[in-house]
């Protein structure tokens, strides 16, 4: 055995961004959209909206279309737009979004920052 099986060969420089995200820790929201209710809101960041339950309709400001999303779908959604939900069927569709949680830039940089608003900076070189 030496050789590795191709299914493990991970030589694809090319990898979307979505693919990298996936070893990335999730933030995953559950909801339901009950029957007669629309839902709307601006997506904070990039990311999948799956639909479990009944089937969903979903828009979005800019785009022409409307998209039937029926249970088991997967839909991406971006950063920055703004859609609508709702169902036409007469029980709750269930809906999770997931986004890809990012690390924070300047981490070290803010508690450093908050360290020295109250007084207990660096400790000084003896």
């Amino acid at each position: 055995m030496d050789q590795a099986s191709p299914q493990c060969m991970d030589d694809d420089s090319s990898l979307s961004a979505h693919q990298q995200d996936e070893h990335l820790p999730k933030v995953v929201l559950h909801f339901s959209v009950v029957p007669g209710a629309t839902l709307t809101w601006r997506v904070g960041a990039d990311s999948t909206l799956s639909v479990q339950g009944a089937r969903l309709w979903l828009t979005r400001v800019n785009s022409p279309y409307d998209h039937w999303l029926e249970p088991g779908n997967a839909f991406r959604l971006q950063r920055g737009e703004r859609v609508w939900l709702s169902t036409d069927s007469e029980s709750t569709a269930r809906v999770s979004l997931s986004c890809a949680l990012r690390a924070r830039r300047g981490l070290v940089r803010r508690w450093l920052a908050r360290l020295a608003w109250l007084g207990l900076g660096a400790p000084a070189a003896r």
